[in-house]
């Protein structure tokens, strides 16, 4: 059997590496699974992603026996990533694993097979440790996290306060998805005794009254799909999808109804997943119950990309997730091979930012991203660019936004690209936003097409030009020698603009 380098930090020798291919490798009491990443930065790009149910918590309680078929099958799963991560040429990569083998009288046994027979060194890391990457994961895909991550896993719950991008109170409970529905099976009583005792153990719950409650792991986001699934929710991302604290009980009842072979058909619930959701949804109710939450988020970002956030410098983290996504979007996908795409973004910025001048800065910042892939779509049939603006901002592998900001991204990227509001293809934009917001991203839109269309696209002629925007009008203001960038496309533009704010259009150039 070939074996694969191995590093236990991700963070080790990656310097020499411009975008290092980077390996997360986590077994979990459920699954295991190898997420590839490229870089190691605010948001790496995913270059591959597996995932083997194996099944190792399944009918293991706390110092009992890993099962030699769960063995077989993770053994066999981690062969297959050592040899791929070969393949790919993975500069680093680490291997954790959480509470079944850390639970388990043979779990030390366990990890010395998979190193004789894969050449994987696995560190199997303490309920402590799994907790912080979660809720550093959270904090990684939804930075301002104000609340409580609670990271469901097959074999423990881990229950986190966040706040201020920094972790505080933790709680872990051998309550993971696998126990609950092993609860389950031998009587609703016995599922409901065990979350309440477990839950006494949480002595800091009114630190999460009023708060978001971050739900993490495998079955609450197939409790998330099973929501949009009832619901008829137009937007199939789960990362910040948000459910209110009613949902369990909704989806608890649904659970009590439906037969596993029709729960099957919802798209994106496995067949290996679907009995876990009844212990799965009773759970999620008593904990934001016990809690006083005020809503449920979703979070697509968990223990691994907690790794990955815990090995970058803390300037790194700072980031900001969704303006470092989009300034590399507009790098690789912008018109100008000279490097200078983001520069064109950030100069469409500072050009609209007068029109806008009492704008929040969470809107701003959304207004900012718009820019920054303004002109990503250019590729595109000239016919289809308003549906590719829009499709990028909807369905794009963002982080740090919201169903609605999507949709007030897509709203301006439709606009930029010549999209009509009236055009059926935008009806989910209005699903997605209430009209203040749909007409506030729509005059973000047409403000970023004139832009466009003055400079031809190019950062410098918008260096020359000022917009000014008063009770009665909206003034673009030319340097004198700049004065032939106003030509009839453009005219048409201002006009468009003023008139979607109820202004005139005027120009005035600078001697």
């Amino acid at each position: 059997m070939a074996s694969v380098a191995v590093e236990t930090s991700a963070a080790n020798h990656l310097s020499a590496h411009d975008s290092p291919r980077i390996a997360i490798i986590d077994i979990g009491s459920n699954s295991v699974r190898l997420v590839v990443y490229k870089g190691l930065m605010r948001t790496p790009a995913v270059l591959f992603n597996e995932k083997v149910l194996a099944g190792l918590g399944r009918g293991l309680s706390p110092g009992g026996l890993l099962s030699a078929e769960a063995m077989d099958s993770a053994v066999t799963a981690l062969a297959r990533f050592a040899l791929l991560c070969e393949s790919m040429g993975v500069d680093s990569m680490r291997a954790v694993a959480t509470a079944a083998v850390r639970d388990a009288r043979n779990g030390a046994k366990f990890i010395a097979r998979v190193r004789a027979q894969t050449g994987l060194d696995v560190e199997i890391i303490d309920g402590e440790t799994e907790a912080r990457g979660a809720a550093m994961g959270v904090i990684a895909g939804i930075p301002h996290a104000d609340g409580v991550v609670g990271d469901l896993g097959g074999g423990s719950l881990e229950l986190v306060r966040v706040a201020g991008g920094e972790i505080h109170e933790r709680l872990s409970l051998p309550l993971g998805a696998l126990r609950l529905d092993a609860f389950r099976k031998s009587g609703r009583r016995s599922l409901f005794k065990q979350i309440d005792t477990g839950l006494k153990k949480l002595k800091w719950a009114e630190l999460g009254q009023g708060k978001p409650f971050y739900a993490v792991g495998g079955s609450w986001r197939a409790l998330a799909q099973l929501h949009m699934h009832l619901t008829g929710w137009p937007l199939p991302i789960i990362h910040q999808h948000v459910m209110p604290v009613d949902a369990p009980d909704r989806m608890i009842r649904t659970l009590a109804r439906i037969s596993l072979k029709s729960l099957k058909d919802v798209p994106s619930i496995s067949a290996s997943r679907a009995p876990q959701l009844p212990g799965a949804a009773a759970m999620l109710k008593a904990v934001t119950r016990k809690l006083g939450s005020s809503s449920i988020v979703t979070s697509a970002y968990g223990l691994r990309e907690g790794l990955l956030y815990q090995a970058l410098s803390p300037a790194a983290q700072r980031q900001d997730p969704l303006l470092f996504a989009a300034h590399d979007a507009a790098e690789r996908m912008g018109r100008f091979a000279d490097g200078s795409n983001a520069d064109v973004g950030e100069a469409l910025l500072r050009f609209i930012d007068p029109l806008f001048p009492a704008e929040p800065a969470q809107l701003r910042r959304i207004r900012h991203a718009a820019c920054l892939l303004a002109d990503t779509a250019w590729r595109a049939h000239p016919d289809m660019r308003a549906e590719d603006g829009m499709d990028m901002a909807l369905h794009g592998n963002w982080v740090g936004i919201d169903a609605e900001g999507r949709g007030m991204l897509a709203t301006a990227l439709w606009v930029v690209n010549g999209g009509a509001l009236a055009s059926p293809h935008a009806t989910m934009l209005r699903s997605l936003l209430p009209e203040p917001l749909l007409n506030l991203a729509r005059q973000w839109g047409l403000a970023m097409r004139l832009g466009q269309r003055l400079g031809g696209g190019a950062a410098e002629p918008l260096a020359h030009a000022w917009l000014q925007r008063d009770t009665r009008s909206i003034t673009l203001r030319l340097d004198a020698e700049a004065a032939a960038l106003y030509g009839e496309p453009v005219v048409r533009r201002h006009r468009t603009l003023a008139q979607s704010m109820g202004l005139e259009a005027k120009l005035t150039l600078a001697s």
